[in-house]
C-alpha cells in the first residue's frame, strides 16, 4: 500500500469510522482514483482537505465508495427457496421471526424479505431490521420511491398489490415501509443484534479482505440463534462454513448449527 494511500485511508477513518483498509485494496483504490479525478483533483491529500471542508462533497464520495448496486428480488430464484423452504422451516419454530437486513442499501433487499413473508404472515407482524453505512442510501430507502430497472425482477402480481406508479417513479406501498426499521451500521466495527432468525447479507462481503469476512461470519453466527440462517449473495458461497459454526440449508444459505 502506497504512503499518500495509506495517509488517505487513515484519515477517512479518523473522520468517519470507516477502515477502508479492510475492503479489498485493487477495487477500493480504483473506486476512489475514479472519483477524484472525475472531481478535478490530481493528489489524494488535497482531495481529502477539500472534502473535508465541503460536505456535499464528502457525501458524495462516502456514496461511490459503500457499494449501492441492487434491485427487488434480486436472483429471483434464491427468492423462491426463501419463499417455499427457508421461512416455513423457520416460521414452524416461531411466527415472531427477528430478521436482519445488513448492508441494506437503498432498501430493496429488506422490503422484497417482507414481501415473500407477506405470504405467511399479515404485514402488521413482520418486523425487519434493515441497516446500511450510508446514510444517504437510508434517506432513499425511506423515501420508498423507485425507478423502473429496480423493479423489473418484482414478479408481475406483487408490483400491482405493493408498488403505484407516479412520473416515470413506483411508489412502495406504505403498509410495506411500516415493516421496516432503518438504522445506520457498520459491519466491521458496530455491534450486531442478537437472538435473530434470519441474516440477508447480499452481494456485499465480495468487496472485503478475507480477514474482514473472517470477522463479520463470526460476528453473524454470534447474532443468530441455533437453527438460525444466514442468506448471501450469489458470488459469497462460504467454502468451510463449518468453521463458522454453519451448515449448509441450501445453495448460499446457511444454517447456525452452533456457538463459536
Amino acid at each position: 500500500m502506497d504512503k499518500k494511500y495509506q495517509m488517505f485511508i487513515e484519515k477517512v477513518k479518523a473522520k468517519t469510522g470507516i477502515d477502508l483498509s479492510l475492503y479489498k485494496e485493487g477495487q477500493m483504490k480504483r473506486r476512489i482514483l475514479s472519483f477524484m479525478t472525475q472531481r478535478g483533483f490530481s493528489d489524494l491529500l488535497d482531495f481529502f482537505y477539500a472534502m473535508d471542508q465541503d460536505q456535499k462533497l464528502f457525501e458524495s464520495f462516502l456514496d461511490r465508495i459503500t457499494i449501492n448496486v441492487t434491485s427487488f428480488y434480486r436472483n429471483q430464484y434464491r427468492w423462491e427457496v426463501l419463499e417455499k423452504k427457508i421461512f416455513p422451516l423457520l416460521l414452524e419454530k416461531t411466527k415472531n421471526l427477528k430478521i436482519w437486513s445488513a448492508a441494506c442499501s437503498s432498501g430493496e433487499e429488506p422490503f422484497t424479505i417482507a414481501m415473500v413473508l407477506s405470504k405467511y404472515l399479515p404485514l402488521s407482524q413482520i418486523r425487519i431490521l434493515a441497516t446500511d453505512i450510508d446514510e444517504n442510501s437510508i434517506k432513499k430507502a425511506k423515501l420508498g420511491l423507485y425507478n423502473e430497472r429496480a423493479i423489473e425482477e418484482v414478479p408481475p402480481n406483487v408490483k400491482l398489490q405493493y408498488f403505484t406508479q407516479s412520473n416515470g417513479l413506483f411508489k412502495l406501498d406504505e403498509e410495506i415501509k411500516k415493516t421496516v426499521t432503518f438504522k445506520k451500521h457498520n459491519l466491521l466495527s458496530d455491534s450486531y443484534p442478537s437472538q435473530l432468525d434470519l441474516i440477508v447479507c447480499r452481494n456485499v462481503l465480495i468487496y472485503f479482505t478475507d480477514e474482514a469476512k473472517n470477522e463479520i461470519y463470526k460476528n453473524f453466527n454470534k447474532a443468530l440463534k441455533i437453527g438460525g440462517i444466514l442468506f448471501v449473495g450469489s458470488t459469497e458461497q462460504i467454502f468451510f462454513p463449518e468453521t463458522y459454526g454453519f451448515e449448509v440449508a441450501d445453495t448460499f444459505f446457511y444454517r447456525k448449527i452452533k456457538d463459536l
